[in-house]
């Protein structure tokens, strides 16, 4: 079966098994959908009209949630229009773009964690250095480092999947998965499998450089009760938007790459989705609750729209 976008087509089957409560999930995913968009851009916004918040680390976690937008956006479009539909088809070039963009998502969320853990660190154990070390400069060139790496290492993974030649056109999953496209090869992709391994390594190092940053960061908040303070409201966030990530997205791969196929649909679902669905909508909600400075302004910019409606 030759590659061709105008004529090749993939059936997904992950709604196999929800034929009789689609309205009901439809409303469900829309709501999230549309929940997800308004926390994100709520402190998006909040952090671009304060100028007091522009600081390194809220411009991470801008560049965070913006990323999640874009990972939630990947996701939700094409489940809510297959829910409404009886047939679940995507054109070739459709699900390589939705690959790229969710593979680009989950690159980036990891790179974006680690620059924020790197910001973390310098902040609790170098304050007197921090406004030194964290430039302006310097922050652009990390958000810059986060998407275009990012950028490169999902083009490269797109090219080499591109290039295979397919044999079957069935993804049991809710949406376009990188590694049950490739699994779909006539051919030998040892390539492809040396390339994801080379991505596992390298973003395994990134891990173990986000611990070794906590253990120091720890060890000095520890030595103070500022310190701790510090390290509850801006240190904790972080750690629970990490875990989160990090724990859906491996029982994602691990489950894409060793779970049997004849396992239950629900179940692969819901580990395939929850790396697209839980963090895009719960890291805004984690941060607005915990960052001090950033729900005082939620509240102030609350209570400045109900005065001016009130006099309006």
């Amino acid at each position: 079966m030759e590659n061709s976008s105008e004529v090749f087509i993939f059936v997904l089957h992950g709604l196999n098994e929800t034929t009789t409560n689609r309205h009901i999930y439809f409303a469900f995913g829309l709501l999230f959908y549309i929940l997800t968009l308004f926390v994100n851009f709520m402190v998006i916004i909040t952090v671009i009209l304060d100028k007091t918040l522009h600081e390194p680390m809220y411009l991470f976690i801008c560049s965070l949630f913006v990323n999640g937008i874009c990972g939630a956006s990947a996701f939700y479009p094409k489940i809510l229009a297959d829910l409404l539909s009886d047939s679940h088809v995507i054109s070739y070039t459709a699900c390589l773009i939705q690959t790229c963009v969710i593979f680009c998502y989950a690159l980036c969320e990891l790179t974006c964690l680690t620059v924020m853990a790197y910001d973390r660190y310098v902040a609790i154990c170098k304050p007197l250095e921090y406004l030194y070390i964290m430039t302006h400069q310097k922050v652009v060139k990390l958000l810059a480092f986060s998407w275009l790496f990012s950028l490169l290492q999902t083009g490269i993974g797109a090219l080499l999947t591109a290039r295979l030649a397919l044999c079957g056109n069935d993804i049991d999953m809710l949406y376009c998965s990188n590694w049950e496209v490739v699994k779909l090869s006539c051919k030998d992709f040892t390539m492809m499998d040396v390339y994801g391994n080379i991505l596992i390594i390298y973003h395994f190092s990134q891990l173990t450089f986000v611990i070794v940053s906590y253990i120091h960061i720890i060890r000095t908040s520890l030595q103070s009760k500022a310190g701790r303070v510090k390290f509850m409201q801006t240190c904790l966030p972080h750690l629970i938007t990490l875990t989160n990530f990090t724990v859906s997205l491996n029982f994602d791969i691990i489950y894409s790459r060793y779970a049997k196929s004849q396992t239950q649909q629900a179940l692969r679902n819901i580990f395939g989705m929850e790396f697209l669905v839980v963090p895009p909508l719960l890291n805004p909600i984690i941060y607005g609750m915990k960052l001090t400075q950033m729900r005082r302004m939620f509240v102030k910019m609350y209570i400045t729209k109900i005065k001016a409606v009130r006099t309006g």
